[in-house]
């Protein structure tokens, strides 16, 4: 008997996403419910705010957190944004911004160049943790620990936002919180040329996980 070769890592990594499409696509096979409604139903209650500005600022890469914003903007010129950046907007919408998920789904289906409904389903399910996939709700992503983690010199940042190019590193991350004289000097003036963050993380956090605990409760005790 032979022994199995490992993978080299990035073929290992390869395999995996593979394995992540077919999984996604055996899901819609079986639940084609999910294209409609989340694949768990205790979420189906959650009270998704209505918030037309909110969403077109997300789409248009304007929410005041870089990450964000250069991902949305990177898909909107190119038809295409890293697996990272992906997981980091989708999470802003559903989570931070408490936008119907669906919505977001629809956007980056109408953007994606590889968009492929099934694995955009998943995927979107994913970050809003109504999905298939184990982990609970409390899984937020922070855009700013996120940008300071996978773009730590800000290369990915100042592609795409030309306007915080000349902001230097100790800011980039969290523009604003440069000083106003700081801000001037980079010709990146918060609130002008750049917008100051459209909800406080920690607080929309915090409003996330109350209002998906809530429906957890209430979906146990109907049941």
């Amino acid at each position: 008997m032979t022994r199995a070769r490992a993978l080299p890592c990035d073929s290992a990594k390869f395999v995996a996403e593979v394995a992540w499409r077919e999984f996604y696509h055996h899901i819609l096979w079986h639940h084609p419910r999910v294209l409609r409604e989340p694949f768990q139903q205790a979420y189906a209650a959650i009270p998704w705010r209505d918030d037309p500005a909110a969403f077109d600022a997300w789409a248009a890469g304007r929410t005041g957190y870089p990450l964000v914003d250069a991902a949305m903007r990177e898909l909107a010129a190119t038809g295409y944004m890293h697996n990272r950046a992906r997981m980091v907007a989708a999470s802003f919408l559903a989570k931070d911004l408490l936008l119907d998920w669906r919505l977001g789904e629809t956007h980056f289906m109408r953007h994606l160049v590889d968009g492929d409904v099934a694995n955009n389903d998943g995927g979107w399910q994913w970050a809003a943790s109504v999905g298939t996939d184990a982990q609970p709700y409390f899984r937020i992503f922070n855009p700013v620990l996120q940008a300071k983690k996978f773009d730590p010199e800000g290369v990915y940042l100042r592609r795409w936002l030309p306007e915080l190019r000349r902001v230097h590193d100790r800011y980039l991350h969290e523009p604003w919180t440069m000083p106003l004289h700081v801000q001037q000097a980079a010709g990146c003036v918060i609130g002008r040329d750049y917008p100051a963050p459209i909800v406080d993380h920690a607080a929309a956090r915090d409003r996330a996980v109350y209002l998906f605990e809530q429906a957890r409760k209430a979906a146990t005790t109907a049941g």
